[in-house]
Order: structure tokens, then C-alpha cells, then sequence
């Protein structure tokens, strides 16, 4: 079953709707998860449903998300690309710290293999804590790390994450590039720039947030009334749409939806049966303009 089709990323061919595994740690990405047995049957229901890219890190949890990974689904099945992220970790109180230097990505990428039992990954995203900052000689000795665990047979491919334009352009002088993490949705297209870039280039795009962040208590795409009646007409939920929207913007987009409930991974997947029509596109053109960076 082929959720949405499928693109390459690196040597992998994946189905273009995934998994993010981000909420099957504890609140805030931190600590145990809040049902074990049900985090456990999410990743085997999403497996079984078809899908071959599931998004991970060490630092969620830290360590919790890869080992329910492994608890889950270890032996892998063999076109099941696991994709993580290095360059922070969290301390005891769970805030996000930088762990970036080029030996602490060496020993994030380690870190995740031992956790998740594997001797490679299909791919390592190089998550910047702060994507306004201009990339230079630390940046380059930052892609040297990777690329020499991609040369080592450590990863299959190199992948970015929270990055602006002007970092791709420098990295992808240098290296192949596989995917970019940023975020980007309906209500939040600052990443434009970005991702016409990695579509003229055959470059994966990977969205996180897809829906939005939640302001509040309520979250932009999902409360919008209008987002309700386009996906009433469309015989889906807002949470569907909003996903169509993105597989339906460009080829090269690879979604990896976060949910703890089998209930939501189901709702997620359905996503990749919902067209959208000429007059959905521009409705939701008008709603949600696209803004591109300066």
C-alpha cells in the first residue's frame, strides 16, 4: 500500500506519509510515555499499515522514543528507513541544550545507533538550535562530521534541519543533501524559499508541525472555520486537509504526523486518500497566502 506515493530519500524509497515518534515520549518530549502499551502498538500499527520512514532522536525522551522504537519493532523490517537528528540533548530539568560541536554529532549518531540497535541509519538531519544564524567555517566542520559518518557507513544520508536558504545552498555545495526538516503548514509558510529549493533540486522536504502550532489551547488550522467546511465538502477531517494540502503542494514532500493514539495515526493515513480540486487549492490559497522569506 502506497501512502501518498512515493520519493527518494538518499538510497530509500519511502512513501511520502510517515511517522514522527516525537509525542511517544513523555509531556514536553520528556520522560516515560504517558501509556507504554498503547506508545508500543502506535508503532507496530503504523508499520503494519505501510508505512517505511519513521522519523526519531535521541534527545526525545532522552533515549525513551528509540528505545520504544526498538522495544516496538526490532528486527526492523528491511525497507523500514529510520531517519534522526542530531546536535542537542536535553539535561535533567528537560530543557533543550546544544550539542553540536563535531565530536558530540559523532556521539549523537552513536548514541542513536546503540539505542536503536542498528549498525546505520537511512538518515541523520543536522538540527540548528537558531536557523537565523549565518553559516560559516563552524557550519562546514558540522557537515564534515556527517559527511565523514555517511563515509564511514554510520548513515546513508545527510539531511538538514531548522535551516534558512542560505544554509542549504552552502551545504549542498559541499555534499549531497537528502532532506530538510522545517517547519512549515498551512498557517506558517515562512520555509518557501526552502522548499522550492529542495523541490527544484529532488531534495525530500520533511514538515514538522504540519498542523500547526497549538497558540493557546487552539491551533490556527484546525479551529479555522473555513479549513472545517472545505474538508465537510472534501469528506475529510481538518487534520486530513491540512496534510492533503501539503502532499498536494509539492512531490517532494515527505510528511512524518506525530500522534500517541492509534485513533490519530489512522485519521493521519486517511490523509493520503483525500484529493483536493481546483477550487479547494484556491480557497485555500486565499485563507492562507503563502509568505516567502526576504
Amino acid at each position: 500500500m502506497e501512502l501518498g506515493g512515493t520519493f527518494a530519500l538518499g538510497p530509500w524509497q519511502v512513501d511520502r506519509l510517515g511517522y514522527g515518534a516525537m509525542q511517544l515520549a513523555g509531556d514536553n518530549v520528556f520522560g516515560p510515555p504517558r501509556d507504554r502499551d498503547e506508545a508500543l502498538r502506535v508503532l507496530r500499527a503504523a508499520v503494519d499499515s505501510g508505512i517505511n520512514h519513521i522519523d526519531t532522536a535521541q534527545y526525545y525522551g532522552p533515549g525513551v522514543v528509540n528505545e520504544l522504537i526498538r522495544e516496538a519493532l526490532y528486527p526492523y523490517p528491511s525497507d523500514l528507513a529510520i531517519v534522526s537528528k542530531v546536535a542537542a540533548l536535553r539535561d535533567e530539568t528537560g530543557a533543550v541544550l546544544p550539542y553540536d560541536n563535531p565530536d558530540q554529532l559523532r556521539a549523537g549518531i552513536e548514541d542513536n545507533l546503540a539505542t536503536l540497535g542498528v549498525s546505520r541509519l537511512a538518515a541523520v538531519n543536522l538540527r540548528l538550535l537558531d536557523p537565523s544564524a549565518t553559516p560559516g567555517t563552524r557550519f562546514d566542520s558540522q557537515l564534515d562530521a556527517l559527511v565523514t559518518a555517511r563515509d564511514e557507513g554510520l548513515i546513508d544520508g545527510i539531511g538538514l534541519s531548522n535551516i534558512s536558504l542560505s544554509h542549504l545552498l552552502r551545504a549542498v555545495a559541499q555534499t549531497e543533501i537528502v532532506c530538510v526538516q522545517n517547519l512549515f503548514n498551512l498557517a506558517d509558510q515562512r520555509s518557501r524559499d526552502v522548499l522550492d529549493e529542495c523541490t527544484s533540486r529532488g531534495i525530500g522536504f520533511v514538515p514538522f508541525f504540519p498542523l500547526g502550532w497549538p497558540r493557546g489551547g487552539q491551533n490556527g488550522i484546525l479551529s479555522s472555520r473555513a479549513v472545517a467546511e472545505l474538508a465537510r465538502r472534501l469528506g475529510a477531517t481538518p487534520s486530513q486537509l491540512a496534510l492533503a494540502w501539503l502532499l498536494d503542494l509539492a512531490p517532494n514532500i515527505l510528511l512524518i504526523p506525530v500522534t500517541r493514539t492509534r485513533e490519530h495515526l489512522a485519521e493521519n493515513i486517511g490523509a493520503a486518500g483525500v484529493q483536493l480540486d481546483d477550487a479547494a487549492r484556491a480557497e485555500l490559497a486565499e485563507r492562507f497566502p503563502a509568505v516567502r522569506a526576504v
